[in-house]
């Protein structure tokens, strides 16, 4: 598996004369190699889905399309942002918390295959609204495990969060669910943990998940046609070279597979993180109190990762000879430095106290691992900054804005 580093050229190609360097870059090739690395490490009777929150871009889906058996969305607009860019014929499925009755219209509407129920509440509501258009609508019960559950950077579930129907009341959401005749019950939706690098313990855990689904199938005599296992996948933004042990996880589950249950998994970062590239150009460079501060082009309105999960995201500085003002270059060598955003709130902080041998103004820094959950989860318009150029590579060229 590889990791996207911008090219000196790629990066000189962003310069303007008019503007400093602030844009995104994404290497599709990149990404479908790993896509496939991925898909082809599942045993017989597994379907991967691309979990499309974590980068929704219409090049990225139909960059994956070929290789992936689905995509899996949380909302509405998501539904149609795979149909626009793919047609009727992807498969999808929805999940995500806090459903309303148009959101079960409009999965209805553009044919997804099944949703993924996370309370009575959005139960009742989904089986009123299929019964009304007189479908049947295929559903899971997404599960909130009675945990602990250790060992990733996000927990969804086996903890207090608002996510699924806790373990305890799997019982009675069956019993309802009985009653609910537009609905057809196939099995669970397990989503417990983002981020597991533990991939004998991720595998573990699904599949103690798989045994838990075939002891309430077989207590409630209904036929367990599926167990969606969710994500999870990890990366480590602190070791861009680390990578999850697909192949090894894949291998400790294959043997609780039974053959006559399909499992899906529904995967976003591991899929898009390695293969962006988000750069920006110092423009400024400034000590305050006893710390070095380069301040960029950019900031967390664009890449708001580094600041909700509250680390130091690994970067390069790419140099930039040009300089053409009549006053010195200022420059920071061998120092601690900050990175800052041009948002007007010290939380716009991209990476902290990380020592660099040398940066000035006028240079580019490469944030590495930007392909997911970056543009996508961020806050565009605070300030109403001008948003950064997005590029896509294929083949090593840009590809085409009509594609988008």
């Amino acid at each position: 598996m590889t990791l996207f580093r911008p090219t000196a050229e790629q990066i000189a190609a962003l310069t303007h004369d008019d503007r400093p360097v602030c844009a995104f870059l994404y290497d599709l090739d990149a990404l479908v190699r790993q896509v496939r690395s991925l898909v082809s490490a599942l045993p017989p009777g597994a379907d991967f889905f691309y979990a499309v929150k974590a980068n929704n871009d219409p090049r990225v889906l139909r960059a994956l399309a070929p290789h992936v058996g689905g995509f899996e969305v949380a909302s509405a607009g998501e539904v149609r942002r795979v149909r626009a860019a793919l047609g009727t014929s992807a498969r999808i499925i929805m999940g995500g918390p806090a459903r309303t009755e148009s959101d079960v219209t409009t999965l209805l509407a553009h044919g997804v295959e099944r949703l993924h129920l996370e309370s009575i509440q959005a139960m009742r509501i989904a089986n009123a609204v299929a019964d009304a258009t007189g479908a049947v609508l295929p559903v899971l019960l997404r599960v909130n495990l009675a945990g602990p559950v250790p060992g990733a950077t996000l927990t969804m579930g086996g903890a207090a969060t608002q996510f699924g129907i806790e373990e305890a009341a799997i019982p009675d959401a069956i019993t309802v669910l009985r009653d609910c005749r537009a609905l057809r019950f196939e099995g669970f939706h397990f989503h417990t943990v983002s981020n597991n690098r533990d991939a004998a313990g991720h595998a573990a855990l699904c599949a103690a998940e798989l045994a838990l689904a075939r002891r309430w199938a077989e207590e409630h005599g209904f036929d367990l046609k599926l167990v969606n296992l969710g994500g999870g996948w990890g990366v480590d933004y602190a070791d861009p070279d680390w990578r999850f042990d697909a192949a090894g996880f894949a291998r400790l589950l294959a043997p609780h597979l039974d053959g006559r249950t399909r499992v899906q998994f529904e995967c976003g970062r591991i899929v898009a993180a390695y293969h962006g590239a988000y750069v920006c150009e110092i423009v400024d460079l400034k000590h305050a109190h006893g710390r070095a501060f380069a301040l960029l082009r950019g900031g967390t309105h664009h890449f708001r990762l580094p600041s909700s999960w509250a680390h130091d995201h690994p970067f390069t500085i790419q140099p930039h000879e040009a300089w053409n003002h009549d006053w010195p270059r200022p420059e920071i060598t061998n120092a601690p430095l900050t990175l800052a955003g041009e948002l007007c709130t010290p939380k716009d902080i991209l990476a902290r106290d990380v020592t660099v041998p040398r940066a000035r103004i006028g240079d580019r820094v490469v944030f590495l691992m930007a392909g997911a959950y970056g543009w996508d989860i961020s806050h565009h318009d605070f300030l109403c900054h001008a948003h950064p150029e997005r590029l896509f590579l294929t083949d090593g060229a840009i590809v085409p804005e009509r594609a988008a």
